[in-house]
């Protein structure tokens, strides 16, 4: 028979109280978080950046955008810049909540970040922009969340419901290329 002293769920409430009195400096994090704080808040300000260009890039292609369709194509980019920034949000309050100051300075934004800005273009080229972004940041956000695993289970809920939204994103693009090309794959 399990002992009360082997499950984790039956810890001593007068230590767990006695520890959690301790480090008040330290915030949300305990005596059992198993990653680096320093690395996970490194890690999370590179997604911040990642996200903030996103939120420029689709925000500057929702007034640029123009030809027929540009309309809908421009919702579509209003909505994810909205996605987008909701992301940037839960990165920034996840960096805060480990201690660290999310990192919204425009200063090197483009060299900490994983996609780029992009440029200007046809409606097919913003597109094409944004799903290889899409496609840069799901990548990404699988390599966070396969580093984060067990160390982090905060952080890996959180990037584990970005990644889902990244997903849907590139499926939106990829949706709106083949609707716009006629044709289901990139060259």
């Amino acid at each position: 028979m399990e002992s009360q002293k082997d499950n984790l769920f039956l810890r001593d409430v007068e230590k767990l109280r006695a520890d959690a009195k301790k480090s008040l400096e330290d915030g949300a994090i305990t005596a059992n978080y198993q990653g680096s704080v320093e690395t996970a808040i490194e890690l999370l300000q590179a997604a911040l950046a990642t996200e903030i260009v996103c939120v420029l890039r689709y925000s500057m292609n929702a007034i640029a955008v123009q030809g027929l369709n540009s309309k809908s194509v421009a919702a579509e980019f209003t909505e994810h810049a909205a996605d987008e920034q909701r992301h940037m949000g839960m990165i920034a309050e996840r960096i805060d909540q480990l201690g660290g100051t999310p990192n919204f300075d425009p200063e090197g934004l483009a060299a900490r970040s994983s996609t780029e800005y992009g440029g200007p273009g046809e409606l097919i080229e913003l597109v094409k922009q944004n799903l290889i972004a899409e496609r840069i940041a799901v990548e990404h956000y699988r390599d966070l969340i396969g580093y984060f695993t067990d160390k982090d289970p905060t952080t890996r809920l959180m990037l584990e419901h970005i990644l889902e939204d990244e997903e849907d994103h590139a499926t939106d693009m990829h949706d709106l290329l083949v609707a716009h090309e006629g044709k289901p794959m990139l060259k």
